[in-house]
């Protein structure tokens, strides 16, 4: 029974909101959907080298979301991909969902802010330790990046560390 518990709080405990993080509410999911650039991250593994990194979002048929991953490993010279897919923690007006690649393990994906046009945002992971900037285009002038690296920034998000794989003109 103990190992029942445990295994519930690691596999919960990944798509939790971070102190500081309120998800975006009112949140239209079907604006959501298509096509963002990262413009900027934090270092993980799992992203380590790419290059034009995009993620799609699409609907499924279950209601969730079809989440496709893109980014280009220059070292390997190939284009990696990730498949995955997304459902909503809480009501579908709440920019809160779990994501998963790996079978039944989820993490958070938190929309930290998003601009009124749904052209930029600022996603959280289940902690600080996991942050985007997106966008729709590959580029963005420094006056849009502005206010999300201040939120982030204010969140806790360790905004020097940021890699850069847009550009914040």
């Amino acid at each position: 029974m103990r190992f029942f518990w445990i295994c519930l709080f690691l596999l919960t405990g990944c798509t939790a909101v971070p102190d500081g993080v309120t998800p975006v509410q009112p949140f239209e999911l079907e604006r959501y959907l298509g096509t963002w650039h990262e413009i900027a991250r934090l270092d993980h593994s799992f992203e380590r080298g790419l290059t034009q990194v995009t993620a799609e979002y699409q609907r499924r048929d279950d209601g969730g979301v079809s989440v496709i991953n893109r980014g280009y490993d220059a070292k390997k010279q190939r284009w990696n991909t990730a498949n995955g897919k997304a459902y909503f923690v809480e009501a579908a007006n709440v920019g809160r969902l779990k994501v998963s690649f790996f079978g039944p393990f989820y993490g958070g994906y938190n929309i930290a802010m998003l601009d009124a046009d749904y052209q930029i945002a600022l996603v959280i992971g289940p902690n600080t330790d996991y942050a985007w900037l997106l966008a729709r285009q590959p580029q963005l002038t420094a006056a849009e990046c502005a206010p999300f690296l201040k939120e982030a920034e204010r969140i806790g998000v360790a905004t020097d560390n940021l890699i850069w794989i847009g550009s914040c003109k």
